[in-house]
């Protein structure tokens, strides 16, 4: 973009310094300046309008490109954190089953105790001791 608008503003400068000093009656160079105006104003509206399309078009583009970026993107996180959903579930599953597991376990050994007391009281409702 620099290279053209460099080429362009050079054309524009040498045509302008060209008909400047050439020998010619002033009328001549008045329509001479004009025309070079004039062609140079296509030139800078038709290059304007060659850039706004790249523009629109790298835009238009680069839209397309991080709208296909933030769906594989999201898909990828969607999938991960049903993942891990997944694995933490399975998890408390098992940590549920192990206390529980362990709460059987106490409450069993719980009843053996009461039973030892029990069995160790005297008619009054005391500890017998040894």
């Amino acid at each position: 973009m620099k290279n053209l608008s460099g080429v362009l503003l050079g054309t524009i400068v040498g045509a302008a310094a060209g008909i400047l000093f050439a020998p010619d009656k002033g009328e001549n160079t008045r329509k001479k300046i004009k025309n070079e105006a004039l062609s140079a104003k296509d030139k800078i509206s038709e290059t304007a309008s060659e850039l706004s399309e790249k523009v629109s078009a790298t835009a238009s583009d680069l839209k397309e490109r991080v709208s296909a970026t933030y769906s594989e993107k999201k898909q990828s996180f969607d999938a991960q954190l049903e993942d891990v959903v997944s694995n933490v579930s399975y998890k408390a599953d098992d940590v549920i089953s192990s206390l529980e597991k362990k709460l059987s376990e106490l409450k069993a050994q719980n009843k053996k105790l009461q039973k030892n007391v029990s069995d160790n009281k005297d008619g009054k409702g005391k500890i017998q001791t040894a």
